[in-house]
């Protein structure tokens, strides 16, 4: 599936920011269809997998509230839902 307008500048900045070792990003938009938030076209809720070497020692909820910061205006006028997992290599190795 080709990646949307919105999923392309949500890669661009995460890739730019934790050069990921992977990253997965999935619009989920069409399994809310009828609910808050969603619109025709979809790229408005997205479920995120992020590996990189640059959350080793940084708590879960710091990751977050960083990935969460690189998105901010994203999220305040395009995404009503993110889902995200930031893991360290070490921790994906394990999953």
């Amino acid at each position: 599936m080709t990646e949307g307008a919105i999923a392309r500048e949500i890669r661009r900045r995460l890739e730019d920011a934790f050069a990921p070792q992977r990253l997965e990003i999935v619009d989920e938009s069409e399994r809310h269809r009828g609910h808050a938030g969603w619109r025709e076209g979809g790229e408005t809720h997205f479920r995120i997998l992020l590996v990189s070497a640059a959350f080793e020692g940084v708590a879960r909820l710091e990751r977050e509230r960083r990935i969460h910061a690189l998105l901010d205006d994203l999220l305040r006028d395009r995404i009503h839902a993110l889902s995200v997992r930031a893991l360290t290599p070490e921790e994906a190795a394990r999953a």
